[in-house]
């Protein structure tokens, strides 16, 4: 299993025929709770001196067969399926974090990671330094003694800066902590984040492992790099002797996820299990579309800004090629001069859906400043990479001439 390629991986790990049926798919385990014949037998089970699942906020075998995937994909130790992306943020730096501790990351997060670690991680005593993830030398000059972790996104949402993740891992390891990588925009198909020394990568899962839109979910997953015997966050300290390499996931499981019910339904996890299986062939189109797409749109007559790693005008393009292998993601943005023409410009556009939603099969499109950055001030924002006139567009896998073409009426629109 460990030398299949990737698309072989997503359709093949984590799951083995079912002995009793003969089913290839993995069933809906659609149960809160799961009976033993004995005391003895759940207890043991309870106890850990056997595997086992005894109830569904613990652990479930269609969540278990999705975590299975994931770590296979990502070439991890081990992974954890939880009830949303944001959930499984929480619960990476939870484990790690506790009121004093500190965290260094990159300043152009997406909305929501932002709100969680201004406001919410702030509440419970964390504080948080945010750099440009461009400088390394703003990153080491922000880490303290009580710094416990570095997190960045792979590309930032909406800034669509690229994250140097070998060089990052460097500055992390150097102070003794983990490198968190949030690679949604990326996914693993993209991304080998393990070999460029990143410890733990959090997932979306909702966005392109879904593919459809259909269901909402996150994941996290222990690469396998970080000796967590030197790790500076006492809890998963503490249980490195017991657990050794699992020690963080061990960690999270039993004190940031089974205990605050941030787990995954069986459902979900079903759907995100059927949509691994084409993620590869997805993201290749995903990316080659929005090239496609950037390209239309850099060259056209109202000299739009465009951003997209995939252009050669990107400033990291030489980067984005060295770590993507020359793919450039499937989100973009465009500038077009102002907040009145954003909003006429998304009301034209009759394919391309005006949604928050990002990695989904159809193409979507939203104004960032009105809706997803509206609680932040412009000085926020601009840093984030939002301004009133800038348009996030997430690229799907329709007829690339029909998605050009949509954009083309709606773009002349705005001059009749």
């Amino acid at each position: 299993m460990n030398n299949w390629s990737f698309q072989t991986k997503a359709i093949h790990s984590g799951i083995s025929r079912d002995s009793s049926t003969g089913s290839t798919t993995v069933p809906i385990y659609q149960t809160a709770s799961f009976s033993y014949p004995t005391a003895d037998a759940i207890a043991d089970v309870f106890n850990g001196r056997k595997y086992g699942h005894v109830y569904s906020r613990i652990s479930n075998p269609t969540v278990a067969a999705l975590e299975s995937r994931l770590t296979a994909l990502e070439n991890g130790v081990g992974a954890i399926a939880l009830a949303s992306g944001m959930a499984a943020i929480t619960a990476a730096v939870e484990t790690l974090c506790q009121a004093g501790d500190h965290i260094v990351a990159s300043s152009g997060l997406f909305g929501g990671t932002l709100f969680l670690f201004k406001e919410v991680m702030a509440r419970r005593g964390i504080t948080v330094t945010f750099v440009d993830l461009q400088s390394t030398d703003a990153i080491r000059q922000a880490v303290t003694d009580s710094t416990k972790l570095v997190f960045v996104e792979i590309i930032g949402n909406p800034k669509m800066d690229v994250a140097d993740v070998r060089a990052i891992a460097d500055i992390a390891h150097e102070f003794g902590i983990p490198l968190i990588v949030d690679n949604t925009l990326t996914t693993a198909y993209c991304l080998d984040a393990k070999s460029l020394g990143a410890d733990i990568v959090v997932n979306c899962l909702g966005k392109f492992v879904a593919g459809n839109g259909n269901a909402i979910g996150g994941a996290i997953i222990d690469l396998g790099n970080f000796n967590w015997a030197t790790c500076k966050s006492a809890l998963v300290a503490d249980l490195s002797p017991k657990f050794g390499k699992f020690a963080f996931i061990a960690a999270a499981r039993k004190y940031s996820v089974t205990n605050t019910g941030a787990c995954m339904a069986p459902m979900n996890a079903f759907l995100f299990l059927i949509g691994i299986e084409s993620l590869g062939i997805r993201v290749q189109r995903h990316c080659e579309n929005a090239l496609q797409l950037a390209s239309f749109l850099s060259d056209h007559p109202r000299q739009l800004e465009v951003r997209f790693p995939g252009l050669p005008s990107h400033p990291q393009a030489p980067l984005v090629s060295q770590q993507f292998g020359g793919l450039g993601g499937a989100l973009l943005t465009i500038r077009v001069g102002s907040k009145d023409a954003a909003f006429r410009l998304l009301g034209q556009l009759k394919l391309v859906s005006n949604a928050a939603n990002l990695g989904d099969a159809k193409t979507l499109a939203i104004h960032m400043a009105s809706t997803i950055y509206k609680d932040f001030s412009a000085e926020e924002q601009e840093s984030g990479g939002v301004y009133s006139d800038l348009i996030r567009v997430s690229v799907g896998i329709e007829d690339i001439r029909d998605i050009i073409e949509d954009f083309r009426v709606a773009l002349d629109s705005l001059d009749s």
